[in-house]
Formats: C-alpha cells, sequence, structure tokens
C-alpha cells in the first residue's frame, strides 16, 4: 500500500467513522451515564467488534456472508434484537444525583462486551468492507501485512470518533440537573437505538449477480 493509496483510505476512514450508526449511538449513550473515563471499556468493545469485521474480509468469510441469505438474516436479527433491548434499557435507566459519580452498576467486561456486540452484530458492515477495502489492496504484494495496516488505521480513527461522542455526551451529564432533563436525554438516546434497530431491519442482502 502506497502512501497515497493510504491516505485516501484515512480520509474514507474518518468518513465511515463520523457517519451516525450504532456504534456511535452507543458511545454517547455510554458517555452520558458513566462518563468518559468508563466510557473507554464500552470503545475498546466497539474496536473489538470492528477488528473481527476486518478479520471476516481477510479469511474471506465475508464473501460468504454477503453470499449467505440464512447467515445474513440470522446476524442481522440478533443486530436488531439487541439494539431494541439497549434502547430499552436506556429507556428505563432511571436518573442520577449529578453531584454523586455516574453510576457504576455495570462491571467494565460487560461495557467490552456490549460494545463488541453493537459492532460484531452488524452484516451490513462486514458486506460494506467486503466491497470497499479490496480497492485499497494491491493485490501483487502480500495481503496480511495491508490488513494489518487497514486495521491499524480504522481502529485509530475509530477509537478518537468514538471518545469524540463519548466525551461529548459525559459534558452533557454535568449540566443536566433536573430528574425531567435527564429522562428526556435518556429517552432520546433510546429512540435513537431503536431508529437503528429500525433501519437495520430494513436492510437486504444484496443479491450476486
Amino acid at each position: 500500500m502506497t502512501w497515497q493509496v493510504w491516505l485516501t483510505f484515512l480520509g474514507a476512514s474518518v468518513v465511515i467513522s463520523l457517519s451516525p450508526g450504532a456504534g456511535a449511538i452507543a458511545s454517547m449513550s455510554t458517555g452520558l451515564r458513566y462518563g468518559l473515563r468508563r466510557g473507554y471499556w464500552n470503545i475498546a468493545g466497539l474496536q473489538i467488534g470492528l477488528v473481527l469485521q476486518i478479520a471476516i474480509v481477510a479469511v474471506g468469510l465475508g464473501a460468504l456472508l454477503a453470499n449467505s441469505a440464512l447467515a445474513f438474516s440470522a446476524i442481522k436479527w440478533f443486530g436488531v434484537l439487541y439494539l431494541v433491548y439497549l434502547g430499552i434499557r436506556q429507556w428505563r435507566a432511571a436518573p442520577t444525583d449529578i453531584a454523586d459519580a455516574p453510576p457504576v452498576a455495570d462491571g467494565s467486561a460487560a461495557m467490552v462486551a456490549r460494545g463488541f456486540l453493537v459492532n460484531a452484530s452488524n452484516p451490513k458492515a462486514v458486506v460494506f468492507m467486503l466491497a470497499v477495502l479490496p480497492q485499497f489492496l494491491d493485490p501483487t504484494s502480500p495481503l496480511l501485512p495491508q490488513y494489518l495496516v487497514i486495521a491499524a488505521t480504522m481502529v485509530a480513527i475509530d477509537m478518537l470518533v468514538m471518545t469524540g461522542y463519548t466525551a461529548l455526551a459525559s459534558r452533557v451529564l454535568r449540566v443536566m440537573r433536573s430528574r425531567r432533563q435527564q429522562l428526556g436525554v435518556n429517552r432520546t438516546f433510546a429512540g435513537l437505538f431503536f431508529v437503528a434497530a429500525t433501519f437495520l431491519a430494513t436492510i437486504r442482502r444484496v443479491t450476486p449477480v
């Protein structure tokens, strides 16, 4: 991969990460509820899920997913149900005393797992990568080093962007004072999870020609 190709891929990675999606919603929701420091556990889980998606494409399973209606549907509907679960959880989240520290009911491992599942349960992202990533690969050179560069680039950019989303939401936590404000924000994020679930449910597998 030349520097020119890498810079182009870097720009594409920024656009992809900035695009609002389930990962961004999960990051803002976590930042709102737990603050930036604990929000990093969710970000770590998102990146593990992202690496898994890249690995699936790298080993060729992405093509199988793209061509298997059953596999695509199974992963898609798992993702839909999981986003609905997160939405219900956010809707039911109780307001907290802003003078106190953010709630720590969820352990670090649970937050990592939640972030991982948000990314890992999105088959459309794998199919998207299957269509996009080969454009940045040089088939005459070893593929593993190129995929490692791609993974490192995407993870670095996505971590920065998700940190920004989490930090932005954590600042909201500091200015919310009333129970009504907190309930309103919690239910707004719950609604965003439901919208993301609805969007994922409408996705259809592209039938190979």
